[in-house]
This record gives structure tokens, C-alpha cells and sequence, in this order.
């Protein structure tokens, strides 16, 4: 592994874990540039393009700065660029609390297995739900989750379908059903939940909450 392999690094900030069963905890933020996909939600489309390539080391030295033992990669898409692969191993053996948050789209079989894999469901609302990986369900191991973002109604019969037809709840993975910021009520989400008996967790994302939802760098 070689500390000059480069990665086009759209931003690298801390800031509070907004999601996941992580949420609320101070976490080093790595995003990567570039994604496959184009969710009609998406609220980091800038990261489509824009970045900096920063070997390595630039990169490690960047999440040292921040001071704090959780890391996220994230993206965009992080499993475009083959180089970040390394880049997870070499934070693991840094002795990072790894979480890596992924579209689901792509393999994830390969990631070290010391990464937290936080893997999406694309729901139809987005526009990829043609584009799951669904073989990434058997990759699913202990200490991983899985999110899905629902833009309405339609999407959470979808979600919910899922889970019940793929046995999800059966796996031991958090599932989280995360309402679209500003799209979907949260209140309502969380009756359909109560109303169903849904195994699943009513995510929200604490980053919009606390400083809103066209906030960058936090």
C-alpha cells in the first residue's frame, strides 16, 4: 500500500454523525468525489464533480487534524475509485473506528472486513431502484445497516415490502426507513412504522436538524 496512491477528495471536515446508529457522535467526515447514480434527492450533488486529488498521506494526515477516533467515508460514491480501498485498510490499521456509507449499487464484498459498511436500498422515489446491488445483501455481516430513504408513501410500501419479502429483519442489521428532509414528514413516517409493526428504525438526519438543510461542512 503506497501512501502516494491519490483519491479526488471532495471535502474532509468533522462535524456530528447525522445517521446511522452512530448518530450524534463526533466523526471525521472523508467524501469522496463522483457517483454513478442521480437519486432525485440527492443533497450533495456538488460531490458529483468537484474535489482535489490528495495522495494517501495528504488524506491521513487531514483526518488526524480532526482529532476524533470516528471516521466516515463517504461520498458521492466512495467504491468508484479503487484506490479507496487502501485508504480504508490504512485508517483501520491507524486504529480509526471505520464507517463506510455507500450508495449499494456497487460490490461490497471486498471492503476490509474491520469497515462498519453502511449500505443504501435505493427506493423507486429516487429514480436508481433499477440499480441495487441486491447481492450485496449476503455480504451484510455484524456491525453493518442498512438505509432507505423514502420520498413519500409509495416508496415506504416499497421499503417495507422489501424487508418482509427479503427477510431482512432476520439478518441482525439495523434497518433505518429515513424520510426525504423536507419531502416527507417525519411524524407520518414514524405512524406508518408504529401502525405496520415495521422492524425497522425511524432514521432522520441530525446534521439538517441542527444546522439545517443547505448547511456544507457539517
Amino acid at each position: 500500500m503506497s501512501g502516494a496512491e491519490k483519491l479526488k477528495i471532495h471535502e474532509i471536515y468533522r462535524s456530528i454523525q447525522g445517521e446511522s446508529t452512530h448518530a450524534g457522535r463526533p466523526c471525521a467526515f472523508v467524501r469522496l468525489t463522483g457517483c454513478q447514480m442521480r437519486c432525485a434527492w440527492c443533497d450533495t450533488e456538488p460531490a458529483f464533480y468537484e474535489g482535489s486529488w490528495m495522495t494517501l498521506d495528504e488524506i491521513a494526515a487531514a483526518v488526524a487534524e480532526l482529532g476524533v477516533p470516528l471516521v466516515e467515508v463517504t461520498g458521492g460514491e466512495p467504491l468508484l475509485q479503487p484506490a479507496v480501498h487502501a485508504l480504508m485498510s490504512r485508517l483501520c490499521d491507524a486504529g480509526y473506528e471505520l464507517l463506510l456509507e455507500t450508495g449499494g449499487g456497487l460490490d461490497i464484498s471486498h471492503v476490509d472486513p474491520r469497515v462498519r459498511r453502511i449500505v443504501d436500498i435505493k427506493c423507486p422515489g429516487s429514480g436508481e431502484a433499477e440499480h441495487n446491488r441486491w447481492e450485496n445483501l449476503a455480504s451484510l455481516r455484524s456491525g453493518d445497516e442498512l438505509k432507505l430513504v423514502l420520498a413519500d408513501r409509495a416508496d415506504y410500501e416499497w421499503a417495507l415490502a422489501v424487508v418482509r419479502e427479503q427477510r431482512l429483519d432476520r439478518l441482525g442489521t439495523p434497518i433505518h426507513f429515513s424520510p426525504v428532509h423536507g419531502r416527507l414528514d417525519p411524524a407520518e413516517l414514524a405512524g406508518w412504522i408504529l401502525e405496520d409493526g415495521a422492524p425497522v428504525r425511524l432514521g432522520q438526519q441530525l446534521h439538517k436538524l441542527l444546522w439545517g438543510a443547505d448547511a456544507h461542512g457539517v
